[in-house]
């Protein structure tokens, strides 16, 4: 039991190839299938119209926020609605700049070229985007040396769109070269009710209305975790049941898997105990956090801490982190008016 509770945990901290091609078949497929975000889907629907109408590409997109709330799945809906091919690289996999000129000079007019988590792209490869981004042509520095010269390539109308979870990370050249600009925000129950039941539809798996309302409640107010919550509540249900996922059944998934009542995990609320128990309540750096948990800045900062902030459970401050006093409600511990006192004055 242990090992099987360790196995589902890692699969709900990191995404396997088969658990991406198994997202893949439970995107959203169009506009109507893509729920929440309302106003960034107007906006893009809009650009598109207006873009197909001109016949010209549409322009550069910037989309950010949190991971899993649906930045790659709009990346191909917009290239659905255009009509046109998308690519999709990564900023880590554009090593120098010869990588982006392959890929221009392959793309054909209206194409897409998707580049996500785009901040981790370096210096040399940005700038070789500028003047693809602005004039749709690609300088090639021809020879070495004294002889050396620059080779303008004209290339055809396309669209970048980057996704990035650090939008702060962005130099401002290339976040300028960005006509279109859109954060995505934390869903609320009520929308990843509609993305539990969709996903249920797609994976032909039974679900009762508690069950649904319980996974919502704890999917993080985020889509991709909401939907591995759910496919591990049915595989639960498949190995203790009779296959139909229940209210009970969803219970006792959740608790093997330490997510309590309002979607918490076992690394939430070890950060949460660092804090109150080992330095009071803060504030405390973050880099002090990460030494106490012996864990990433990076997945603190990205993973674990937007949710606790949406929630209200800590605070950022100049002088460091903070926990409210929710959170320490949560932990069944009291905060003295004193500790209140120093921690908020």
């Amino acid at each position: 039991m242990k090992k099987l509770k360790k196995k589902v945990i890692e699969d709900i901290e990191e995404t396997s190839p088969e658990e991406e091609s198994l997202f893949n078949s439970l995107r959203a497929q169009n506009w109507d299938e893509f729920t929440g975000q309302k106003e960034i889907k107007e906006s893009l629907r809009i650009g598109i119209t207006a873009a197909k109408g001109r016949k010209e590409a549409i322009e550069h997109i910037l989309l950010y926020g949190p991971p899993g709330l649906g930045k790659t799945t709009l990346s191909h809906i917009i290239a659905r609605e255009m009509g046109a091919n998308i690519r999709v690289t990564s900023g880590p996999a554009l090593e120098r700049a010869g990588d982006v000129a392959s890929i221009l000079t392959n793309l054909e007019k209206g194409d897409i070229l998707f580049i996500d988590e785009i901040h981790r792209m370096n210096k040399v490869v940005e700038e070789t985007l500028y003047p693809a981004m602005e004039d749709f042509s690609l300088d090639i520095i021809v020879g070495k040396g004294p002889s050396a010269r620059t080779l303008r390539v004209d290339l055809p109308q396309f669209t970048i769109i980057g996704a990035t979870t650090r939008a702060g990370l962005l130099s401002g050249p290339l976040r300028d070269r960005f006509g279109v600009v859109h954060r995505l925000d934390f869903y609320s129950p009520e929308d990843l009710v509609k993305v539990i039941e969709r996903g249920a539809k797609k994976l032909k798996t039974s679900i009762d209305k508690e069950s649904v309302l319980e996974i919502a409640k704890r999917g993080r107010g985020t889509p991709r975790i909401a939907l591995k919550l759910l496919k591990r509540a049915r595989d639960y249900a498949a190995v203790k049941g009779t296959g139909s996922i229940t209210k009970k059944l969803t219970n006792e998934a959740l608790k093997m898997l330490e997510i309590d009542e309002i979607g918490l995990d076992s690394a939430d609320r070890r950060f949460l105990s660092s804090l109150i128990e080992k330095h009071n309540g803060g504030p405390v750096g973050i880099e002090t956090i990460a030494s106490t948990m012996s864990e990433d800045r990076q997945t603190i900062e990205e993973v674990i801490e937007p949710y606790l902030l949406q929630l209200g459970i800590i605070k950022r401050t100049s002088r460091g982190r903070i926990a409210t006093e929710k959170a320490f409600r949560h932990l069944g511990k009291e905060m003295t008016k004193e500790l209140q006192k120093r921690l908020f004055s």
